[in-house]
């Protein structure tokens, strides 16, 4: 017979509560939600507390949830109570690392667009701007908001009808219908995992506590790189600082292949180097490969 641990919610804390409802209930699409406060500025920000509720009409709702560690509310949902409008954007693969880079929480009136290197793209019905790198991006208004509690880790659901859908035509088989291996959508498990529709969990790590420098903080000819990814450039963006001149010197000091390319006064195949070393997960070997030259 098997063995159950069997749990009572007001045994256990909030944290624990959460981590065992995240990890159960899986894997959950992610809304990359577009908003604007009341002054204009733009906010970007992931849930993964999202659905498809309605056709007719349209209706997604995503759930903000008040921030279990102080009971603060997020950005996203006091934009969306000001002012009543979202996009919302679905995230594939492609997009993954600059989504999670998105997800830091930077201060009031920063712009993650920028810090996660996405391009703002207007929207036609709405004001907060949509995610051109997104392949499906709904415009929505804002109807309903439902707090389902006051304390820490209660959600804040957002009805949110769609007025407008953009499809990328790439993603489209034969027959205009969505093509699911095209489209390469992503989805949220528990702690650090996600699952990818066409191949099965992978684990991105989650962005630092403080605050990573962005992709808006890096040199420009690694932001313009014509090798790296918006993935590889999400994942560099996600440290804190940047490898000291004498980290790097000795970095290229023990590593011949690195010295090799150096004297071939050849920046694609550096960042080709970064790049393997971003695949093994490898963060900071290569910012000393991109910072050599």
């Amino acid at each position: 017979m098997n063995q159950v641990v069997s749990i009572v919610p007001s045994e256990v804390s909030t944290a624990q509560l959460h981590g065992y409802l995240l990890g159960a209930i899986g894997p959950r699409p992610i809304a990359f939600a577009s908003t604007i406060d009341s002054d204009g500025r733009p906010n970007l920000s992931p849930f993964s507390f999202f659905n498809v509720f309605s056709a007719n009409p349209p209706v997604l709702i995503f759930s903000p949830a008040r921030r279990v560690r102080d009971n603060t509310t997020k950005h996203t949902l006091e934009n969306a109570l000001a002012t009543k409008e979202v996009v919302i954007n679905v995230v594939n693969y492609d997009t993954v690392q600059q989504m999670s880079l998105a997800s830091t929480e930077y201060g009031e009136g920063e712009n993650e667009f920028v810090k996660a290197g996405l391009s703002m793209l207007e929207s036609d019905m709405v004001a907060p701007f949509r995610v051109a790198e997104s392949p499906v991006q709904f415009e929505c208004k804002v109807i309903k908001v439902e707090p389902l509690g006051k304390e820490g880790g209660a959600g804040n659901l957002i009805f949110s009808e769609v007025v407008k859908i953009h499809i990328n035509k790439n993603v489209l088989d034969a027959n205009g219908s969505i093509d699911q291996h095209k489209i390469d959508l992503v989805a949220r498990m528990g702690g650090n995992w996600y699952s990818r529709a066409n191949e099965g969990l992978f684990e991105v790590p989650k962005p630092l506590s403080t605050l990573g420098i962005g992709i808006d903080g890096m040199p420009k000819s690694i932001r313009s790189s014509k090798v790296l990814t918006g993935n590889d450039l999400g994942m560099l963006g996600n440290i804190e600082c940047m490898p000291t001149p004498e980290e790097v010197s000795k970095f290229v000091t023990l590593t011949p292949a690195v010295q090799n390319i150096i004297s071939l006064n050849d920046e694609e195949q550096l960042h080709l180097k970064a790049q393997e070393y971003l695949h093994n997960k490898e963060v900071l070997s290569a910012w000393k490969v991109l910072l050599a030259n």
